[in-house]
Formats: structure tokens, sequence, C-alpha cells
């Protein structure tokens, strides 16, 4: 909160020890202390005073309250809300009017995509990085954020453009190591900052075609008062990136930390800020990675982008269904879907295992599957197929773990919703009967 105009009344009386001599002398009224005149008078002082004003902020949705709540009024979360510090000196700068400009007007090669040397993140990207575009790049530790964008960084310095890497959690030499690694990235200019006033700086003074921020929650507004990564210096930060992104016209990719959730730690605005939002996943024991697109204002979010860590980098697959479709001939237990993730349709091998059981309630454990859904199919089955499962226990299986991490966060694909239960209910139903055809049983569609 800012004040911006105060007036301020003073009335200015005698000396203190004038006043205790006791009554004035029918002479000239003595010198005021302060204005050095005889006389009694308000004197007004108009001016400018800031305030500065405590506020707490959520982390999960950015709500801001004036006191401290233990329950989040935004989003309903516990112990979530932290102190922040607002408040500025100072009239704002007035801006002058601007003239639009005609929609048909605008020259479409300004807007042509920058290809980033890496295939399946142009996949997932729609065809490359568009100028003066924001990109938000979210996945766990250790999952290989910094290594994809490095590679990306190198191709596109290879192509003749200007790549610029602003690293905030490494120094410059263990990037350069990591760069020896990966070979070819020895074109990419880098800057280890965390001062948002000098990377904007340098940013409207270099002008490279793509820029990579590692990481969003490592810069700084120092007018602020809050630590790094809370939620107003991220907010402030993203604000202002986005800002230069488009004045400049630099391609810009943040990459963001998560939560234990997976999703994207700091404020909500942040993703609504940006104009693409990419979830990296994966775990970091296993060497293959997915690569999907939760918002993307230049193309699809259905696309999926799949890699394999190697010693030399993130590799990626151009074929997914020969990754996670594998079965062999007269394999029991196990069917073979077809999923269509954007243009690519994937091979998905479902495994299932149906076994007597000894409790009281028979389990149902689904790992990349919906339980609901497979405790539904589990009904169908015995209700209507004559499949008793009702004193067996169920356990399913994707193969590859591929979508066992949005089954966790409760993001259902249509893709995957549609052949999800056929898939499931052919592999119980062959393990149950224990039956094995020549070539194997393949599922598509929906059951009911």
């Amino acid at each position: 909160m800012v004040v911006r105009a105060v007036r301020v009344t003073v009335f200015h009386t005698w000396r203190i020890g004038t006043a205790a001599a006791g009554p004035p002398s029918p002479g000239p009224l003595p010198t005021c202390c302060q204005n050095g005149q005889g006389s009694v008078r308000p004197v007004a002082y108009d001016g400018c005073m800031a305030k500065v004003v405590v506020q707490f902020s959520c982390s999960e949705c950015g709500a801001t309250t004036g006191r401290w709540l233990g329950k989040c009024p935004g989003c309903g979360a516990f112990g979530t809300l932290v102190e922040e510090l607002h408040g500025r000196d100072g009239q704002p700068a007035a801006s002058a009017p601007r003239t639009p400009e005609r929609l048909g007007d605008v020259r479409v090669e300004e807007a042509a995509r920058i290809t980033t040397g890496v295939p399946e993140l142009d996949r997932v990207l729609g065809g490359g990085l568009v100028p003066a575009s924001l990109v938000l790049l979210g996945g766990e530790p250790g999952v290989g954020k910094s290594t994809l964008l490095l590679s990306a960084l190198g191709a596109v310095a290879r192509s003749g453009r200007r790549a610029l890497l602003v690293t905030g959690e490494e120094s410059v030499a263990q990037v350069r190591l990591r760069a020896e690694r990966l070979g070819g990235a020895d074109d990419v200019s880098i800057l280890a900052e965390t001062e948002l006033d000098a990377v904007c700086a340098t940013l409207e003074k270099e002008k490279p075609d793509v820029c990579v921020i590692d990481s969003v929650q490592t810069l700084y507004a120092s007018e602020l008062g809050s630590a790094p990564g809370s939620v107003a210096q991220v907010r402030e930060a993203a604000a202002r990136m986005l800002r230069v992104a488009k004045r400049s016209g630099v391609a810009t990719v943040l990459v963001g930390h998560v939560t234990k959730d997976g999703a994207v730690a700091g404020p909500r605005v942040l993703e609504h800020l940006v104009d693409c939002v990419l979830q990296f996943e994966g775990d970091r024991y296993h060497a293959h990675r997915v690569l999907r697109a939760a918002k993307n204002r230049f193309g699809s979010t259905n696309e999926l982008g799949v890699f394999e860590m190697t010693s030399g980098g993130l590799v990626g697959v151009p074929d997914p269904s020969a990754l996670f479709g594998r079965t062999r001939p007269g394999e029991v237990g196990a069917a073979v879907a077809v999923a269509l993730e954007g243009t690519r349709p994937i091979l998905l091998e479902v495994q299932a295992l149906v076994s007597r059981t000894d409790l009281a309630m028979p389990r149902r454990v689904g790992t990349g599957v919906d339980p609901k859904r497979l405790a539904m199919i589990v009904a169908v089955l015995g209700r209507h197929a004559g499949v008793p499962l009702g004193a067996a226990d169920v356990f399913v299986n994707v193969a590859g773990g591929r979508a066992d991490r949005r089954a966790r966060r409760g993001s259902r694909r249509r893709a995957r919703d549609r052949v999800g239960g056929s898939r499931d209910a052919v592999a119980r139903g062959h393990r149950s009967v224990r039956r094995a055809r020549p070539h194997g049983p393949a599922a598509d569609g929906r059951p009911g």
C-alpha cells in the first residue's frame, strides 16, 4: 500500500524554555523554533509517504490475506501462508498511448518456429520454440531437465543462432563439465546470475534467440523483502521475464521445481502466465523419461515425447511401441492395447495376475491404472462374464510404468480411458482361465 499524496499540518509554537518562563511580555512575540517567525501558524507539507504492508500469501494458489490463517481461504490448504512485504516509494511512471495494429498486417515470418535439434522435444512443443514465447519445464530433481535443455541449446547454437544459459543453481565450471560429457555445446553463452534486474538487462542487451533460466526459483528481486523461491519472488520473476521475452523477442525457457505431489512449485499464476507448461516425468533410477505438455498455446497437449538416459545424455526414442508393447507369443496374463497420443499410436502391454486370497477382503492393486476402474472391471467380469474373482486377489500393471504418475495425480487421458477397460478385462480373463492364444491377446475399445 502506497500513499501517494499526504498533507501534514504542523503548528509551530515557542521554544519550551520560553513558554515555561511565564506569559509573554507586551513586547514582540518570541521567534518560533522552526520557521523563525513570531506567530503561530500552520505549515503544510505535500509529499509522498510509502507504507510497507505485511501480507500473507499462499504458496499453493497465491491467494493473499491481511493476517495469518491456518487454512488458505483460496484453495483450502493448511499451513501454506507465508509472510511477504509489499510497498515502494515514488510515483508511477506515466505511459504514452500506443497505436494498435491490425491482425491481418502482422508478418507471419516473425512467428517462425525455432527448432531445438531434439526431435522429441520439438514434437511436444508443436514443431519447435516460438519466438518471444515463455515455456515452463517442470520435473523432479535428477530427472534430466538441465541435461535436456543443455543439449537443445547446443543444437540451437550449432545451427547459427544465439543461445544463452542463465544458471543460478550451478557454477560455470559445473556446467562446463556436463557440456564436455554431452558434447557440442561449446558455442553456448553462459551467465551465472540470480539477481533479476541483471538478468533482464542482459537479455535486453544481448537479445539471444533462445534463453534458458535454470531455475526460476533462484531469481530474486532486491526490492522485495521475501526470500528467493517465495511466492512473491517467483511471481515477480515470471512477470518480469514475460515482459522481457515479449519485448525483446527472446524464446525463454524457465526451469521450475516441483512439489511432493508432482505439481510445479510456486503460485498457480505462474502456469497462467507462461505460454507452454511441460512436465518431464520418470524415475531417476530408470533409464526412460516421458515428456508431455500440460498447456500449449501454440500446439497440441496430446503429444508425448519418450527419452532414454544414456552415458552421452538423453536420447529420443523414435518407436515407443517397441519399448512399452513388447510381448512374447503365448504369454499368459498379458494383453497389448493401442493408445493414441496426439498423432502417434503407442502399443502398451498390460499385465495381470489373479491368485487365490487368504484374506477376508480380496486385494485390488493397480500400477498405472485407475483403482476405481479396476474395481469396476472386476465386478463386470464376475457379473456378466462369469469369471469368479470374488475370492481372488487381482494385480494389474502397465509395462514400463508409463501411466503410473498420472494415475497418482488423478490426471486421466481420454485415449487411455477408451482402451483401459477392455485391455484390463482381456488380460485378467485370459489370466484367470490360464489359456494362451498363439499370438497373444490384443484389446481395443470399451466394454459395455
